[in-house]
């Protein structure tokens, strides 16, 4: 009797078991199915290595057409050196109230944390360079040509950074216009102490 009900027992479980493999085998087999389906569609790792091992693609790799010299215009004004500028340009602005206002509101901005509020190059950060700015008050400025200045301020120097993107061409004129009547405001005052 005990054993009838092992045997009865073991052969349900058996059934299940013979009943149960079939579906486990078949959802086996889907999930096999869309997971090699889903594989052949994606195309990513560990089957492509284009990103690593493909041909680099160098931006420029063929040099762009040069323009000849002098005939890319930036701001309105030719491509030049500063030689070029110090010989051919002239302030084509005229030395105007609101000109000169705009020049030194454009010099107490850009210019003064190098060339100081006097212009004298003792900037309140003068003394973190490695080089003293020009005193542009009394110091060489004041004899060379609006020309050099201007091309100073555009393209930069040794010592000095290009201003280029700071200002237009217009502006730099006003500052050098603003630079221009310090200059003549400290030799007023130079004449004044010698003739006493």
């Amino acid at each position: 009797m005990h054993r009838m009900k092992l045997l009865t027992r073991y052969a349900s479980r058996f059934e299940i078991a013979a009943t149960a493999r079939p579906s486990i085998f078949l959802a086996a087999a889907g999930a096999l199915c869309l997971w090699f389906s889903a594989a052949a569609s994606v195309h990513a790792f560990p089957w492509s290595t284009d990103m690593f091992e493909g041909a680099a693609v160098q931006p420029l790799a063929v040099a762009p057409r040069v323009m000849p010299q002098g005939t890319l215009p930036i701001n309105g004004i030719q491509k030049m050196d500063l030689e070029q500028m110090t010989l051919g340009m002239k302030n084509p602005l005229k030395e105007t109230p609101e000109n000169l206002a705009h020049g030194k509101e454009l010099f107490m901005n850009i210019c003064l944390p190098c060339h100081g509020e006097n212009a004298d190059g003792n900037g309140p950060v003068a003394h973190l360079l490695q080089h003293k700015p020009t005193n542009l008050r009394t110091g060489v400025s004041k004899n060379l040509p609006d020309g050099y200045i201007y091309g100073y301020i555009r393209n930069g120097g040794i010592w000095m950074p290009s201003y280029a993107d700071a200002m237009s061409s217009d502006e730099r004129w006003d500052v050098i216009m603003y630079v221009r009547s310090v200059q003549a405001k400290a030799a007023e005052e130079e004449k004044k102490v010698s003739s006493r």
